[in-house]
């Protein structure tokens, strides 16, 4: 859902409670449609993405969307679903986030300008652990942490808790209402010039985007790669009690 909140301040909230905030292809189609409105809509000057419901910002794509289908989304569907990704978006963006936000869910708040976290839940990537990967991430992600905490976290799958996510620079604070803080920070921007924003959020983000251009071939192929795995199998044929915590 994309609303007005107040002030050119714009709320794009992931409304699958029932399913922990999850995101299956209906989902990620509509979240590249919302950063292409939010691109072109004058009227948007800053937007906060949250989760609906108590438990998680995001618990990452539709495991059972993905058992159903036997396959994961398209690498171009995927890329438009991240924010400044599939669509070039400088206006700022920042990420409210509670409760469980991993995998895919983890995608989305890293390529927001901003993540702010509740003091409670759960952050991470857990994909090497069920056959599957964050490829777009696997670029990004090192140049907020690290090539080594990069890695550490990807490889593992282990989940950090919010501090120990700041600590490591994965979010920048840890408040008890990650939804009222986010909305001082909001204040705070669209205060400033949108103009001098958008550029010099162009100008930061430049490499970053030129880097995941160049490499989506290979980032295509690593997820195709993915699916003649056996343990990507596994999961998507029915593993008996799984989650929804996971990306694609």
């Amino acid at each position: 859902e994309f609303r007005p909140v107040a002030n050119g301040i714009h709320e794009v909230l992931l409304q699958r409670p029932e399913r922990m905030n999850a995101l299956d292809t209906a989902s990620k189609r509509a979240l590249g449609d919302i950063w292409q409105a939010a691109n072109d809509d004058p009227a948007v000057k800053v937007l906060i993405v949250r989760g609906a419901g108590d438990r998680a910002f995001c618990a990452g794509s539709d495991i059972k969307e993905m058992q159903a289908t036997g396959t994961m989304v398209d690498t171009e569907t995927l890329m438009r679903a991240i924010p400044g990704v599939g669509v070039e978006l400088n206006k700022p963006v920042i990420a409210a986030m509670h409760g469980f936000t991993v995998g895919m869910g983890l995608t989305l708040a890293i390529h927001c300008d901003f993540r702010i976290a509740a003091a409670t839940g759960k952050i991470g990537f857990p994909e090497t652990q069920h056959g599957m990967l964050s490829g777009v991430s696997a670029l990004t992600l090192p140049g907020i942490v690290g090539e080594a905490k990069a890695l550490d976290l990807m490889l593992t799958a282990r989940m950090l808790t919010p501090q120990q996510a700041l600590d490591i620079g994965l979010v920048d604070q840890v408040v008890p209402d990650s939804w009222q803080a986010a909305l001082e920070l909001a204040d705070r921007l669209v205060a400033n010039s949108a103009a001098a924003m958008a550029q010099t959020k162009h100008l930061i983000l430049l490499d970053r985007r030129r880097r995941i251009r160049e490499h989506a071939a290979a980032i295509d192929a690593a997820r195709l790669a993915i699916l003649d795995s056996k343990e990507f199998g596994d999961v998507v044929s029915h593993t008996p009690g799984a989650g929804r915590v996971r990306d694609n």
